[in-house]
């Protein structure tokens, strides 16, 4: 992302922000350049993933026209050969998404260490690694969206699946079969029927770093994800800071990030991130949403809607579940 992304954050998130971030020109220190290589790497690829992911087509009619003529060999060789290559897309993107986890893993091991005595110092003072963890989250929000508005995904996998196990039966060689054996299908038709399966991934992944990692404090995780929403919040809802954007890009990047780290809150965080007690100022970061124009945000409020653990509690102000209505 090239664009200007210049964050503020503030060491008490009760405060206003009183130090700037600027994420345009992060560049490594000597102490992140390893973690931040590893991750790189991984992040180089998310365009591309992105990108495959909104030309993906499908093979509905094919499919339509196999299922509609069960007879017609033919009609069923097309349909296949229409499949299988669809599958290998489908594979590549689950395996990007384990990709993603680990490197989730390393920066959440790095954001969260105990080199500070605050945790939201390191936002301050590892602006390359905070960036990243931005773009995770931005990338893992656009592929959810991407998912969602393409039904022919979990069609053409359960086609496959179906044909596959079909074949098997009758002994017939499939030369698609080497592509995904059936325990690596049970584990790629599990994610993608999920509605957000990256967010999902992200969000075990946190709970998983947290669980494995009992010697540190809990808080150093969960504040580091609201100091991140509170920036995003603070920078899109300040007109002499958001007028330092060079591109309508970085406001939609802005939310996606703000969204997501609040997502991961409420998976990590004991009571979430609807509580009275929620170091999240929800209500503004709702606002924030509204204020955008309703066709760029309603796939984000969706997102708060249904994939949050804890909005239906009853202990979440009735004010929040009434803005999110």
């Amino acid at each position: 992302m090239g664009n200007l992304l210049k964050v503020l954050t503030c060491t008490d998130l009760e405060q206003e922000p009183n130090f700037f971030l600027d994420f345009e020109n992060a560049q490594p220190t000597d102490a992140e350049r390893e973690v931040w290589e590893q991750v790189d790497v991984v992040l180089k690829d998310a365009k591309g993933i992105l990108d495959e992911l909104q030309a993906y087509k499908g093979a509905g009619q094919e499919i339509r026209e196999a299922i509609q003529n069960p007879n017609d060999e033919a009609l069923q060789e097309q349909a296949w050969a229409a499949v299988v290559p669809l599958v290998g897309k489908l594979k590549k993107f689950y395996e990007f998404s384990q990709r993603l986890e680990a490197a989730l893993h390393s920066l959440l091991g790095a954001l969260t260490s105990e080199t500070y005595d605050d945790p939201t110092q390191h936002l301050e003072r590892e602006q390359a690694l905070a960036r990243q963890f931005a773009e995770i989250l931005h990338f893992t929000l656009r592929f959810d969206e991407l998912k969602m508005t393409n039904p022919a995904i979990q069609n053409d996998f359960s086609y496959y699946r179906r044909t596959l196990s079909r074949m098997r039966i009758n002994n017939v060689p499939a030369e698609g079969e080497n592509e995904v054996n059936n325990e690596l299908a049970n584990r790629i038709s599990l994610f993608y029927a999920d509605a957000t399966p990256m967010l999902k991934t992200l969000s075990d992944g946190t709970t998983k770093f947290v669980s494995e990692n009992k010697n540190l404090p809990i808080e150093n995780t969960t504040v580091c994800l609201s100091t991140m929403a509170s920036v995003c919040k603070v920078m899109l809802e300040t007109p002499e800071y958001r007028s330092r954007f060079t591109s309508e890009e970085t406001v939609s990047f802005c939310l996606r990030v703000m969204v997501g780290v609040i997502i991961l809150y409420d998976y990590v965080h004991p009571v979430g991130a609807f509580a009275k007690s929620s170091k999240i100022d929800m209500k503004g970061c709702i606002k924030v949403l509204k204020d955008q124009p309703q066709n760029s945000v309603e796939g984000l409020l969706n997102a708060l809607r249904y994939t949050t653990k804890h909005l239906n509690d009853e202990s979440t102000n009735k004010t929040i579940k009434s803005m999110l209505q």
